[in-house]
């Protein structure tokens, strides 16, 4: 007799949040729906649809016996036991991160991924020079660059999309302290302040925000780069709101509208200044000088895993020396 044949059919709904994680999975997805502050959002940072997300966190839910999830008008908002939970979560992923840096301890440092990234300034300044020198030292390092503003590089440390990040503080980042990172002091870098060539204030060795308070202002857009925060928080500290009379949407256009007499702006000593069109750097004199702090961010616990060790290690170098070995010392940590 003939065995009889039998056909079965496999349907994969939704992918793996990470193979390698060995927290909970639903409790990262917690944590990422926290940090991104939406279902949508969080579905698309981790390759679900929002449903599965929902569905993730409704099993959490059952299995802990607490709700995790409250409607908030036509979205939801986490519930007081959520972010208790929340709170060990992230202790749990802090301790996973340092077990697999002591089980990586003895690996082979020769190669594997290094995932890192910067904002468009800090690329030149900080991330190329850095990747460079660890291609020159360990050259079978993958070292895999992105651009991304600091807000956004954040959430992608706690999805593991990033490993290391430079990053500059902003009014929607995460605190100095907050449990999920850890942020390294790499450097200060003054502000500027830049003018038209035929400003009045063009021939002066120094000039005080005081000086430029009626002028109009050229910045970035908000959201567009990291410039537009520095610049009005700058302001803001020196006792007055500045009139801004444009906005572009990145750094070099800042500079050629101020070249062409749009108004004036500040900006980072270390960014380089075009040659055209003309403008004056005037360097701001006075208490308080206002600088931009820039840090490289990992994700909590991570330090120690070989080749995020390396990169870390590299940055503080790039930070300290320039670009290049002979370069100045910066002002560091």
């Amino acid at each position: 007799m003939t065995p009889s044949k039998q056909q079965v059919h496999f349907t994969f709904v939704e992918k793996n949040v990470y193979s390698d994680f060995m927290m909970d999975r639903r409790i990262q997805v917690l944590r990422v729906v926290h940090a991104l502050g939406t279902i949508t959002a969080a579905a698309t940072s981790l390759h679900l649809t929002p449903s599965a997300v929902s569905q993730q966190l409704r099993g959490l839910a059952q299995e802990l016996g607490v709700p995790l999830l409250e409607p908030d008008g036509r979205r939801v908002r986490l519930t007081p036991a959520a972010h208790v939970l929340l709170r060990h979560a992230d202790d749990l992923a802090a301790g996973w991160e340092r077990a697999r840096a002591e089980l990586q301890s003895d690996a082979d440092l020769a190669g594997g991924p290094l995932r890192l990234a910067g904002f468009p300034s800090s690329l030149d300044l900080l991330v190329l020079p850095t990747a460079r020198r660890l291609r020159r030292t360990h050259p079978r390092l993958e070292v895999r660059i992105t651009q991304v503003e600091s807000a956004e590089a954040f959430p992608r440390l706690l999805t593991e999309q990033l490993d290391l990040a430079v990053t500059l503080p902003t009014r929607t980042g995460p605190s100095v302290d907050d449990t999920r990172y850890e942020q390294v002091h790499l450097l200060d870098d003054p502000l500027d302040l830049i003018v038209p060539a035929d400003h009045p204030l063009a021939g002066q060795a120094g000039a005080t925000l005081d000086d430029v308070a009626h002028e109009p202002w050229v910045l970035a857009a908000p959201g567009s780069c990291d410039q537009h925060d520095l610049v009005t928080a700058a302001c803001l500290t020196a006792g007055f709101s500045p009139r801004i009379a444009h906005e572009v949407t990145d750094w070099p256009l800042v500079a050629a509208m101020v070249g062409h007499g749009f108004g004036i702006s500040l900006k980072p000593r270390l960014v380089p200044t075009p040659s055209e069109p003309a403008l004056r750097v005037i360097p701001l004199r006075g208490p308080g000088i206002p600088h931009r702090r820039l840090f490289a961010s990992l994700r909590r616990g991570s330090r120690d895993h070989p080749r995020i060790a390396l990169g870390l290690q590299a940055l503080r170098h790039t930070a300290h020396t320039g670009p290049v070995d002979d370069s100045p010392v910066l002002q560091t940590a």
